[in-house]
């Protein structure tokens, strides 16, 4: 059996000296990637070119990290230690975040765009499943007109799966959606995304490992694309939807053994009908993630 390492104080304070660290990237708004997205979403869209608004949260399809071969670690992420602190614990989630978007200053497709992250904070508990480390990361992407988007990144780093160890209780997703698609999580899907988003880790796409080294029943579908399903429901169901603010959390991993639902709702009391409630919801029938969209 394998014991995931103690973090004790002095090791968390050594985490804990990654806060304040930043590092900036820059990219091209280029359209190939928005082709090739509407295509995995199954969508329709008209051919973007110069001046094409990027749909919330396709900022994804950019800045993404371009580590050599040689620097992967044994789970396809790049090795610990670089801009995200050496966290030694196994398994690595991208558990939720909160986005905002300047109104009148959209990304678009020509922009010339920089991604400013900032390690915002480094927290340890001890939870029923173990260890957990939440880091907190900032990003603020602006294009040539100034700041496009604020976004807050929680990534989840978690202990070694042990036998016969506790699961947390699941929570039942909502029955009262208003506008619901059906999803198919198939290998090529997994694939086409991890290949847009450059995510070499193995837990989407590698069954032998995510079964047997992280311990779970099947491929992991990505949190991203389960929170871009979430935003193109609202925009296949809300003709002209423009989001200001996108808040979600990962409730229960989504895995790749059976098809999954995303649903959507006018959120209650909402008064202007700006915001709506959106979620992920499994074949058993739990909450896989829980989502609020403010419209502009």
């Amino acid at each position: 059996m394998t014991t995931s390492p103690s973090i004790d104080r002095d090791a968390l304070a050594k985490l804990q000296a990654w806060q304040g660290r930043g590092e900036t990237l820059a990219d091209d708004i280029t359209a190939a990637p928005v082709r090739a997205l509407s295509a995995t979403l199954d969508r329709d869209d008209a051919a973007p070119v110069p001046g094409t608004r990027l749909p919330e949260l396709w900022h994804w399809l950019y800045f993404l990290p371009h580590h050599r071969q040689s620097e992967i670690g044994e789970d396809g992420h790049a090795r610990r230690g670089g801009f995200l602190p050496p966290v030694p614990l196994p398994r690595r989630m991208w558990a939720g975040g909160r986005l905002r978007w300047e109104p009148g200053n959209p990304l678009q497709v020509g922009d010339k765009a920089e991604r400013t992250s900032t390690i915002v904070s480094v927290e340890h508990k001890t939870g029923r499943s173990g260890e957990l480390v939440f880091v907190l990361v900032r990003h603020e992407v602006r294009n040539q007109r100034g700041l496009a988007l604020t976004e807050e990144h929680d990534i989840v780093y978690r202990a070694a799966a042990q036998p016969g160890e506790p699961t947390p209780p699941p929570t039942p997703a909502p029955k009262d959606a208003a506008f619901s698609r059906d999803i198919a999580p198939d290998d090529v899907l997994l694939f086409r995304y991890s290949a847009l988003t450059f995510n070499g880790h193995r837990i989407h796409y590698d069954r032998r490992y995510v079964t047997q080294v992280e311990g779970y029943p099947g491929l992991i579908v990505h949190g991203p694309l389960i929170a871009t399903l979430l935003v193109d429901l609202l925009r296949r169901n809300v003709p002209g939807a423009r989001l200001s603010r996108f808040e979600f959390r990962a409730m229960r991993p989504t895995f790749d053994t059976a098809p999954f639902r995303v649903h959507g709702k006018p959120a209650e009391g909402s008064v202007d009908g700006k915001t709506f409630s959106l979620w992920g919801e499994d074949a058993d029938g739990w909450l896989t993630m829980n989502a609020t969209a403010v419209l502009a």
